[in-house]
């Protein structure tokens, strides 16, 4: 799934929200050169994205305000469409194909909650 580099959205028109919100990212990754200054690097992201996933949690688990809680998820969602840009992944197409393997999977009741996963217990 081959997606655009940051250039590459910068000079496309977009087409629809998806691409209009896919732009804005890459127009956020162009104003600081994450592709210069190792903002780009996956593993640094992914610590990234553990920091944000604790935020949310903390805002989630510590009762605070729904549109704080909003706030933390739209850094956790900008940070992985960010992850996407870094990537050059086409991460709707992920998306898309993605989807259409969960909704063919059936519930599972875990111990904390429900599950839709390919894993069976044994």
């Amino acid at each position: 799934m081959e997606g655009r580099s940051v250039d590459e959205w910068m000079a496309h028109e977009p087409q629809d929200e998806w691409e209009t919100m896919m732009r804005k990212v890459a127009m956020f990754h162009e104003k600081h050169d994450f592709a210069g200054k190792n903002g780009h690097d996956m593993g640094y992201r992914i610590a990234l994205t553990v920091e944000e996933l604790g935020e949310l949690a903390a805002a989630v688990t510590k009762g605070k305000p729904l549109d704080e809680c909003a706030e933390e998820m739209a850094d956790v969602l900008i940070l992985l469409m960010g992850h996407s840009l870094a990537m050059e992944v086409d991460l709707k197409a992920a998306f898309e194909k993605k989807y259409a393997r969960i909704m063919q999977r059936e519930a599972l009741q875990g111990r904390l909650g429900v599950r839709v996963t390919e894993y069976r217990p044994e």
